[in-house]
C-alpha cells in the first residue's frame, strides 16, 4: 500500500514538470517571443526619434542659445530664446483658461450630474473633442477670434494661441477629474453631509482635497498634450523674432514666437544654421514634455499609494 501511494506521488509529480518540448509549451514560448517582438517594433519607433533628437539638437546647446535671438536669414549668430519664452507664455495663458473649465465640467460630472442626460452629453463630447484633430482647434479660434480682430483689435496673439490650446487641454482635465472624484469613497460625502455641511463645501473641502493628486496629475497631462502643438499656433500666435514685451497688457495681445513654431519655420529654411536652430529648439521642446509626462507619473504613483494606505 505504502509503496502504491509513493509510486502514484512520483508518478504525479513527473506529470507536473516542466516538459520543454511539448507542443503547448513549445506554441507558448513561440507566442511569447511574438509579443515580446511586437512590444519592441512598438517602442523602437519612440527611441529611433527621441535618440536622433537627442543627437541632433543635443549638441547645439549652449547658453547663447538660450539667451539670444534668432538671427535673420543669412546670418550664423543666434538662438530661441524669445521661443523658450513664448512657449512658457502660451501655454500659461492656455493653462489659465482651461483649468478652471476642465476641472469644474469634471467636478459637474461626478458630484451634480453623475447620469442624468446632460452629463451623457458632455461626456461624449468631451471624448469627440479629446480625438478632433488640433488643427481644427486651430481653424476655429482663427475664424472666431483671429479674423474678427475680437481682442481689443488685435488679429494674431498669445491669448489667440492660449485660446486655441485650451480648447485641446480641457477634454483631458474633465475625464482626469471626472475619474478622480469617482475615486473619493461616498463614505466621506455621506459623513460631510450627515453632520450638515452643504454640497458645495463637501465638494471644496472633502471631495477636492481628497482627489487633489488625481486631479494634478490630468492637468499635468493636459499641458503636455498642447505643449508641443503647432498647428493651432500657426493659425492664432504667429510667429515673431522678437522679444514680446510682456511687461505691457499689449504684450500677450501680439503675435509671439513659440518653439514649436520656430521648429517648423527654421525646418524648411534653406540655412544650415537655421536647421541647426530647428533641431535645439526640438531637443529643448522634447526635454519640457518629457519633463512634464514624468511629473505626471510621479503624481499618479504618489496617487496610488495614498489610496493603498487610505485602504488599509
Amino acid at each position: 500500500m505504502t509503496q502504491t501511494l509513493t509510486q502514484n506521488k512520483v508518478e504525479a509529480a513527473s506529470d507536473l514538470s516542466y516538459k520543454p518540448f511539448q507542443r503547448r509549451n513549445i506554441s507558448s514560448r513561440a507566442f511569447s517571443f511574438l509579443a515580446a517582438l511586437f512590444a519592441v517594433i512598438a517602442v523602437l519607433p519612440l527611441i529611433l526619434v527621441l535618440g536622433y533628437v537627442l543627437v541632433q539638437g543635443g549638441s547645439k546647446i549652449s547658453l547663447g542659445l538660450l539667451t539670444q535671438l534668432p538671427p535673420p536669414p543669412g546670418f550664423e549668430d543666434g538662438g530661441i530664446a524669445n521661443a523658450i519664452v513664448g512657449t512658457l507664455v502660451v501655454t500659461a495663458i492656455a493653462a489659465l483658461i482651461a483649468v478652471p473649465v476642465g476641472v469644474g465640467g469634471g467636478v459637474f460630472l461626478a458630484e451634480y450630474s453623475r447620469s442624468g442626460w446632460f452629463a451623457q452629453f458632455i461626456r461624449f463630447g468631451t471624448n469627440v473633442l479629446a480625438g478632433v484633430p488640433s488643427i481644427i482647434a486651430g481653424v476655429f479660434i482663427y475664424g472666431t477670434i483671429v479674423t474678427s480682430r475680437i481682442l481689443f483689435g488685435n488679429a494674431y496673439s498669445a491669448v489667440a494661441g492660449g485660446m486655441a490650446l485650451a480648447v485641446l487641454m480641457i477634454p483631458t482635465m474633465i475625464k482626469t477629474t471626472d475619474e478622480g472624484l469617482k475615486l473619493v469613497p461616498d463614505d466621506l460625502r455621506r459623513g460631510a453631509l450627515g453632520v450638515g455641511a452643504s454640497r458645495f463645501v463637501t465638494v471644496v473641502r472633502i471631495t477636492l482635497p481628497t482627489a487633489l493628486t488625481p486631479i494634478a496629475t490630468g492637468v499635468v497631462l493636459g499641458i503636455a498634450r498642447a505643449a508641443g502643438e503647432t498647428a493651432p499656433l500657426i493659425f492664432t500666435a504667429l510667429f515673431s523674432p522678437f522679444w514680446s514685451d510682456l511687461l505691457t497688457p499689449e504684450g500677450i495681445f501680439a503675435p509671439i514666437a513659440t518653439l514649436s513654431v520656430m521648429i517648423y519655420n527654421f525646418a524648411i529654411m534653406p540655412y544650415e544654421f537655421h536647421n541647426e536652430l530647428a533641431w535645439a529648439a526640438s531637443f529643448v521642446l522634447v526635454v519640457m514634455i518629457l519633463a512634464l509626462n514624468l511629473l505626471s507619473r510621479w503624481l499618479a504613483q504618489f496617487a496610488a499609494k495614498q489610496t493603498t494606505s487610505y485602504v488599509k
